[in-house]
């Protein structure tokens, strides 16, 4: 929501330094919002009515040293010009406070803002006047607010307003924010206070949990019997920021007993019902007390016999291992499940886990589709390795992504994580593995059932502020080795919770089979794009058309780009990989972006999203509503009630779970499908071959596998476009199947051949 008299400081700043090319001050966007931008503007105006000649958008040592040592503190006579009493109004503005009239006076109304600001932030103890100190105005020229916001706890706010408080005054300690919320800051914060409680001087108090922090808390455990006091405060601090049902007290009561008891449970601690070393460990940083004997472990190393006595003599029971290395090639060469380790770890009496990795380690890796994707190839290697029905697979978000990325990209590759195992039927469990935050939010979404935590990434935005996700499994604490000789072993130690104990028995790898497609071999790749495009110009699609969205090229490099999804499903579900291609590559092509020459796909899919989400007018009649009730959508053009239609018929031939069927009549489930086609490109590949099926069982076609004949496929590819006996239908599926004829006995058959 704009402010007026954040507008004002905005106009304040533009005005006054309007040749911020030279000045090194930017114009901002009168819009009244306060922002980062904003702050960066006010800091940079600052420093250059303090004369720093180098302007930057950190409020930093240099700035806080000149601050201080030319004023000393901020008051109507220390204020050394109009302009710069107004930067510091503006800033008040910025945060909330009443700034006065941006008029250049440090009168009272701006000495009752600084007031508050102190009282909101618990710097009026340290600082009781209605000066504003050196550490004050850093904290005024930034983006944290010193009131709770966004449903803050008040509890946390508190505490907040007792760290600024006492320890303000400390070298190395600034204003935190005072929001409510457990954050990072707040998080170093406790950090700083516990050090600054154990004597450390300014400069040897760092904010880390070093190897003297720990010394140090060893000596202060607190319980029933502690007198009151800083350290119980401090305490049940942690326990509150860590989202426990307490309330930061000086005292020990039996209330705070009972929830360290069930902290210490939670987390498989010993359970003593006092705050000592491992419990205070627990509560400040994400890995706790690295000693712990875990139970379980995780590891890029084949488990030989001898590393598998290693470990079980160490007392571990559950291995994570991964199902797929992106890399083979590269240093990490048994990064996957190896032939004959699972029996190992089986004969052992040791139980695996597995964990999906592609890359994922950064933002660019992760989307509704590249979820879709892995789910498929999760699903395919799982299958592969032996791991049965019902096992769950971690899948990795192994970065630190902040919380704006959960929202915009994990949470949906997530969603397209479920729907790709859904597409396979169902038959595994999903895990997510990484940061505590992402854990706990993806989880929350019900994505994922059990939490594989990266606590020891401690540095992580993720894991900083964050308290464990309630459906943790496994607890990763520190990189370790176990084991002397041939059975030495490098191992990430984790803390099992027993929510997931991974499978101890697994199914024999699958015998070879012959004939199935396999991955595309890109050296042909130039000569197939060659030739499909001579194919298309000759039945007159030539290169591009002003009316259609994408070139050739630009489809061929798309199914190229995802052949292993292709791959995937043709394997899984014995079918040919050119009848899964076909519609999607033929689909896309034709996707019309005019109403000159035939309908807009874009208009057709907006009408059907304005049916289900209410915004058609009611006093259409129902046969218009009906009309625009579904449409085909989606790269491949599948409508969403034959996506329905194709995927409980697949549920009828045992091919998904129960749980993939929906009822086309409820709108509400056609909505749902229809979505998932239009929005999710991975899911179509998916949903293609049941609708191969689907049509199969209308036209009295035997189920397409890998001994299709050509009349059949031919048949089938009709269908996909209408009904036998239409003539257009016709035409446009001989169309399809010469293309189907190229790409299959040209390039995919002598790939099945040579490279199968």
């Amino acid at each position: 929501m704009a402010d007026e008299l954040v507008k004002r400081a905005q106009r304040f700043i533009n005005t006054t330094y309007g040749n911020g090319s030279t000045l090194g001050i930017p114009k901002l966007e009168e819009n009244g919002r306060t922002s980062w931008t904003v702050m960066y503007a006010l800091t940079r105006a600052l420093q250059y009515e303090m004369g720093i000649t180098s302007l930057s958008d950190s409020f930093g040592p240099a700035t806080l040293g000149a601050l201080g040592e030319k004023y000393g503190k901020l008051n109507d006579a220390t204020i050394p010009s109009a302009n710069f009493c107004r930067i510091i109004q503006s800033a008040l503005y910025c945060k909330g406070y009443d700034g006065g009239e941006i008029d250049g006076k440090y009168n009272d109304r701006v000495k009752a803002a600084v007031s508050k600001m102190k009282t909101d932030s618990g710097s009026a103890i340290p600082y009781p006047d209605r000066n504003l100190w050196p550490k004050e105005v850093k904290g005024l020229f930034n983006m944290d607010a010193y009131v709770t916001i966004d449903n803050g706890s008040k509890g946390i706010h508190a505490i907040q307003q007792m760290l600024n408080g006492r320890y303000l005054l400390r070298k190395d300690f600034y204003l935190i924010p005072c929001d409510g919320h457990h954050s990072r800051d707040v998080a170093k914060s406790m950090l700083f206070a516990i050090q600054y409680e154990l004597g450390m001087a300014d400069g040897v108090a760092n904010g880390v949990f070093g190897p003297g922090t720990q010394s140090g808390l060893k000596n202060h455990t607190v319980s029933t019997s502690s007198q009151p006091g800083v350290w119980v405060r401090l305490f049940s601090a942690a326990m509150e920021l860590n989202k426990r049902p307490v309330t930061m007290t000086e005292s020990f009561p039996g209330a705070l007993e009972g929830a360290v008891r069930e902290f210490q449970e939670f987390l498989k601690l010993p359970v003593t019902g006092k705050g000592d070393f491992q419990t205070w460990s627990s509560l400040l940083v994400s890995y706790g007390d690295q000693s712990r004997k875990g139970e379980a472990c995780d590891g890029v190393t084949k488990i030989t016999q001898a590393r598998a006595q290693s470990l079980k003599s160490a007392g571990y029971k559950y291995i994570g291992r991964y199902l797929y290395n992106p890399f083979p090639n590269g240093d990490l060469k048994e990064k996957e499940i190896q032939p004959g380790e699972l029996e190992t770890i089986e004969q052992h009496g040791l139980r695996c886990f597995p964990i999906f990795q592609t890359f994922g380690r950064g933002v660019d890796s992760f989307s509704i589709g590249q979820g879709t994707a892995d789910a498929l190839a999760a699903v395919s290697a799982a299958e592969k390795h032996g791991f049965k029905s019902g096992s769950r697979i971690f899948f990795a978000v192994d970065y630190d992504a902040v919380d704006h990325e959960v929202t915009s990209h994990i949470i949906p590759h997530f969603e397209g994580i479920n729907d790709g195992i859904e597409s396979s039927g169902g038959k595994y469990r999903v895990g997510i593995y990484g940061p505590r935050n992402v854990c706990s939010r993806v989880s929350t979404r019900g994505l994922a059932e059990a939490s594989f935590v990266s606590n020891m990434s401690s540095g992580f935005s993720g894991n900083l502020g964050y308290s464990m996700p309630t459906n943790w499994a496994y607890d990763q604490i520190k990189t370790i080795s176990v084991g002397s000789g041939d059975g030495k072993i490098e191992i990430d130690n984790n803390v099992a919770s027993g929510r997931d104990k991974g499978q101890s028995s697994f199914d024999p790898p699958p015998a070879p089979e012959k004939d199935l497609d396999v991955k595309f071999d890109h050296t042909w790749q130039d000569q197939f794009k060659k030739d499909v495009r001579a194919y298309m110009e000759s039945v007159d699609v030539p290169e591009s058309n002003w009316y259609n969205k994408w070139t050739t090229t630009e489809c061929l490099e798309f199914v190229l780009s995802w052949d292993s999804v292709f791959t995937d499903l043709a394997r899984r579900l014995r079918i040919r990989k050119a009848l899964i291609l076909i519609p999607v590559f033929w689909e896309m092509r034709h996707y019309n972006i005019s109403k000159v020459l035939t309908v807009d796909d874009r208009y057709s899919d907006a009408a059907v999203y304005q049916y289900h989400t209410g915004q058609l007018p009611d006093w259409l009649p129902d046969v218009v509503l009906d009309s625009v009730r579904d449409s085909s959508t989606g790269l491949a053009q599948i409508f969403g009630a034959t996506a329905i239609n194709a995927r409980n018929h697949a549920v009828d031939l045992g091919l998904l779970s129960a749980a993939s069927r929906r009822d086309q009549a409820k709108d509400k489930e056609l909505f749902e499908i229809w979505t998932k086609v239009r929005t999710n490109n991975q899911f179509t590949m998916a949903t293609v071959p049941y609708v191969h099926m689907y049509h199969a069982s209308l036209i009295d076609v035997a189920r397409p596998g890998l001994t299709t004949s050509n009349a059949d496929t031919e048949k089938i590819l009709i269908r996909y476009q209408g009904t036998l006996d239409n003539e257009d239908a016709q035409r446009e599926g001989r169309k399809r199947m010469g293309l189907y004829r190229l790409i299959d006995d040209k390039y995919y058959a002598p790939m099945r051949k040579y490279l199968g």
